[in-house]
């Protein structure tokens, strides 16, 4: 057994042995579960794909004469307003108020929140608009000012709903191609499309929690960030396979984290065709390896992650109704090509598998240096459905 506190005293000394979790599968097999559990204190996992419920909190400097914002826009995407007078919040997948979105079918989506968030980390310029309807101490009715991410008091990431433990996996059974948020499905069966890092997911290489809860230090979006509260959704019950991996979606987490320390190469605004905007978020989580079965857990490997095929045609997952098809393991995604029901077919990622390893050795690096220490959580994530009300609980939406 190790704790907590021994790990960061090895980490603060220079000391601590750390991978990621690509590495402990292969250490694990030389020299076993058990001798890897001794000699290994840190795992580090990662993940970059797109999250759709995701956003900012933006605190504006006062303006003279001051004004209490009542509609607020950036670059022409609307914010939330209604927190106090210079507070508002940002939703990834909000439009440009000049997007045509649907009207000609498929949209491009080209701009909207996730976008704004990404130029704003990225230091680019944008555009503040802002209207009132005056009082006694805010008598100001409108502002315009074009603004830097340094130019506002705060900016934190708060997404509700990120780092999905597992998901579903695309395809398309009608007669006509679809746009959809896993992305463009051709018709019959033509293509599949999933989004995991599969053996490097966060959640995927603890998946009971055991290490995750409110207070947990993690990489978010090239800066540090904190585990804040289960994620919305959060379904810990869903069936799993015999490696304690779940079938469906799960666990997620709601995450927080300083804009200002993030880099715009893990957090990009996305355009999805026919769809909407969102933002692709990166996310490590290290994985502190408390005894052995945490060691256990973190040597899991793709062939070891069956996640569902799902029907996204007009007769499946749209109609609300179960539309799992069968299950694939991540070993068989990644190949390019599956074989389901004697047809090939061939597969493509929505999430960056290259940028999740890049992700994972980053936060092994800042371990190693002495630059990253543990959060120990002062509550661990739910690990069962006494969290969720009977009737909140859905497929992964």
């Amino acid at each position: 057994m190790k704790s907590y506190e021994e790990i960061n005293a090895k980490i603060r000394a220079g000391k601590a042995v750390v991978v990621t979790a690509e590495e402990v599968i292969h250490i694990a097999k030389d020299i076993g579960i058990k001798e890897a559990a001794q000699k290994i204190d840190v795992v580090t996992t990662g993940t970059f794909g797109i999250m759709c419920s995701s956003g900012a909190f933006l605190n504006f400097w006062h303006t003279k004469p001051k004004i209490k914002m009542q509609r607020v826009w950036l670059d022409n995407v609307p914010a939330y307003g209604g927190l106090a007078a210079v507070d508002c919040y940002l939703g990834a997948t909000e439009l440009d108020i000049n997007d045509p979105a649907n009207t000609h079918h498929p949209g491009n989506f080209r701009h909207g929140g996730g976008h704004v968030i990404e130029d704003l980390i990225a230091g680019r310029e944008v555009k503040l608009r802002a209207e009132a309807y005056g009082t006694d101490c805010y008598p100001r009715r409108t502002y315009e000012q074009t603004i830097t991410i340094n130019d506002l008091r705060q900016a934190f990431i708060f997404s509700p709903r990120n780092c999905y433990q597992n998901y579903n996996v695309a395809t398309n059974c009608s007669d006509q191609t679809i746009y959809t948020y896993m992305g463009v499905l051709k018709p019959h069966m033509a293509n599949i499309h999933y989004s995991s890092a599969g053996q490097l997911s966060p959640l995927l290489n603890d998946p009971y929690y055991r290490s995750i809860g409110i207070g947990t230090h993690i990489f978010l979006g090239g800066g540090e960030g904190f585990v804040a509260w289960p994620g919305t959704q959060h379904a810990p019950s869903d069936p799993r396979n015999e490696r304690g991996i779940p079938l469906g979606g799960a666990g997620t987490l709601a995450v927080i984290g300083d804009m200002k320390q993030m880099d715009a190469r893990f957090i990009r605004g996305v355009s999805v065709t026919g769809y909407g905007v969102s933002l692709m978020v990166g996310i490590g989580v290290p994985i502190p390896i408390l005894d052995e079965d945490m060691l256990y857990y973190t040597t899991v490997e793709d062939k070891d992650i069956q996640a569902p095929l799902c029907d996204y045609g007009p007769d499946g997952y749209p109609t609300g109704e179960p539309c799992t098809l069968g299950y694939l393991n991540y070993a068989e995604l990644k190949s390019g090509e599956v074989e389901f029901e004697g047809k090939k077919i061939r597969t493509a990622p929505l999430s960056s598998y290259s940028k999740a390893q890049e992700i994972a050795g980053t936060l092994k690096q800042w371990i190693s240096d002495g630059k990253f220490e543990l959060g120990q959580p002062s509550r661990l994530i739910p690990g069962d459905s006494s969290f969720i009300r009977k009737e909140d609980r859905h497929d992964n939406e």
